[in-house]
């Protein structure tokens, strides 16, 4: 089992890093990691989203007997554990590989910054649409590119605590290059 993870690491890997190659002088490797990842991700919870609410849960309410669900939060529900784990296990294995840190407080501060993420779409799509009386769709746009910065942010600096081992590895460098060691 563990050699099957390997090499579907590795695979992943390689693909990210053969189409990372156009834009390696704009975009450092983690970040470009981060977007294509993360990329995949949303669009595997677009596809699953579409089946459970189209064709599994038909579009049809859910009754539980104490409270009745519509089918787009209960496809929701029901898909955003498994987009939570596939971007949990990209993040931890493909993008953010330096984290020095233990993989379950990985995946708890993983779960704030989902949930941070979350809150945050909530918030600012009221006040975009019922304050700012921005339309919903444009809303949504604009806060997309605000909620994956903050995502990517908290998950560099909190979640994985990589970024500050690269600031230490590009002073490393910087260091390196005035006083070069032999």
């Amino acid at each position: 089992m563990a050699g099957r993870r390997k090499f579907i690491r590795k695979t992943v890997l390689q693909i990210i890093a053969w189409s990372y190659r156009p834009f390696r002088k704009f975009i450092p490797p983690e970040t470009y990691r981060y977007a294509a990842t993360g990329g995949f991700n949303v669009a595997l919870d677009i596809l699953l989203y579409f089946i459970f609410y189209n064709f599994i849960l038909d579009k049809k309410f859910i009754e539980l007997g104490f409270v009745v669900v519509s089918p787009y939060i209960a496809a929701f529900i029901i898909v955003f554990p498994i987009t939570f784990t596939t971007g949990f296990l990209f993040a931890k294995y493909i993008t953010f590989t330096d984290s020095l840190l233990k993989g379950r407080i990985q995946l708890f501060r993983y779960g704030i910054s989902v949930g941070g993420s979350i809150v945050l779409n909530y918030v600012l799509l009221k006040l975009f649409v019922e304050y700012l009386f921005i339309w919903p769709t444009v809303s949504k746009m604009i806060i997309t590119v605000i909620v994956v910065t903050y995502s990517y942010l908290i998950q560099r600096y909190f979640t994985f605590k990589t970024g500050k081992i690269m600031l230490l590895r590009k002073k490393r460098e910087n260091a390196l290059k005035w006083f070069p060691v032999e």
